[in-house]
């Protein structure tokens, strides 16, 4: 593997913008070769000496590389301040971070909303159908742009945890350690389905104009929302629902007999798909929703998950959630039996929650504990500084 000989560039402050354009283009799984392709990405915290602390941040579907830092749309928090930042389980003062927003993304990196230079309009349809390896591939070209041969850490929870899968897959010799978080080896029949009825309610919505909204100057708004909103039920548990929710009224002392939003629940879910259709792409949806249906390493492998393995000098931990139907824990414990199965280096927690898929956006003490003695033991053995002891106030 060629690296870059120059210096890489000095990481820039959090606040600000990152982009990169390959300088070669990119051969996708499909056999199509991309052209140009930009990644937006971001970091925090600093590389040390040897480039030994490097923590790789793959971010789910709807997430983005503001993993950390305000999210310029929203002006809401990174999708995981509560864990990575100064003094936090992942400790910008000791690990250089970065989240890179994929391949076929909204924020900045190469999609269906850019630019094709060959036409100067947006890709639209015409973008091709990119995979979990396509967007792994482009972040390996990141890093080899960074400088940094060996990535200490790579996490990721659900869509994040297929790439964190692929990295040790594809790139085994470039990883040193990895933390799937609710995720799965491959997306389910239930999965393709949900997915499915998204990219239908996408596609029905007038306002798609079939893929070239943009050019009409106009959003599929409501199809959109409603995607989001069908999705958003599967990041819940029932009894995160029942405990949320249950059956009461929203702002009415009796039901309306008609079919506004009687219910809290039916008003919850119209918010979140009305507050998601200013942040994200329509396309980019269809596009990253299929990127994860096509992810099955098991297939890649003669059928064998294990062959995914073979070898492998990876440090796993796999992290599922109780309450996650989305991608149950026996997913992961396939993982797990996989990785064991070729002698591997692997250990497994399941948190008890009730707060369903999203419980690894969520405040649970367990999960960061989890992850921060992991993190912990894998420093210790990658030989870098432990971590500075804090005195509560």
């Amino acid at each position: 593997m060629a690296l870059v000989t120059a210096p890489p560039p000095a990481p820039k402050p959090a606040t600000e913008d990152l982009k990169l354009t390959l300088d070669r283009p990119l051969v996708l799984q499909s056999g199509v070769t991309l052209s140009p392709v930009t990644l937006a990405y971001q970091t925090y915290g600093a590389l040390n000496a040897d480039r030994s602390n490097c923590v790789l941040m793959c971010h789910a579907l709807t997430m983005d590389q503001y993993v950390a830092s305000q999210h310029p749309v929203t002006g809401k928090p990174g999708w995981w301040s509560d864990i990575v930042g100064p003094g936090k389980v992942i400790d910008t003062n000791r690990f250089f971070v970065v989240c890179a927003n994929v391949l076929g993304g909204c924020m900045g990196s190469t999609g269906p909303k850019e630019i094709n230079p060959a036409t100067g309009k947006a890709w639209g349809l015409t973008f091709p159908v990119i995979t979990i390896r396509d967007m792994v591939q482009a972040q390996a070209k990141l890093l080899d742009h960074l400088g940094i041969e060996q990535i200490f850490c790579v996490i990721g929870g659900s869509m994040g945890a297929m790439q964190v899968m692929e990295w040790a897959h594809r790139y085994p010799g470039r990883v040193f350690s990895a933390v799937p978080v609710a995720g799965s080896y491959r997306h389910s029949a239930q999965n393709i389905a949900f997915h499915e009825v998204g990219r239908q309610a996408i596609m029905a919505d007038p306002d798609w104009c079939h893929g070239n909204y943009l050019e009409e100057n106009k959003v599929p708004k409501r199809g959109l929302a409603v995607a989001r909103m069908a999705a958003h039920i599967t990041y819940l548990s029932e009894p995160a629902l029942h405990n949320k929710f249950g059956r009461r009224l929203q702002d009415r002392e009796a039901p309306t007999y008609g079919f506004d939003a009687d219910f809290q629940v039916e008003s919850y879910l119209r918010h979140q798909g009305h507050t998601f259709v200013d942040r994200f792409d329509a396309n980019s949806y269809l596009y990253i929703t299929r990127a994860m249906d096509y992810f099955d390493l098991a297939q890649e492998n003669g059928g064998v998950l294990s062959n995914a393995f073979k070898g492998t000098p990876v440090r796993f931990c796999v992290i599922s959630f109780s309450s996650d139907w989305l991608f149950p824990t026996e997913e992961s414990r396939a993982i797990v039996r996989a990785v064991n199965a070729v002698a591997g280096n692997v250990s497994f927690v399941e948190v008890a929650s009730d707060k369903g898929h999203d419980a690894f956006l969520l405040d649970e003490p367990e999960f960061h504990q989890t992850l921060q003695g992991f993190i912990d033991g894998a420093a210790g053995a990658r030989g870098l500084p432990k971590r500075a002891h804090v005195t509560a106030p």
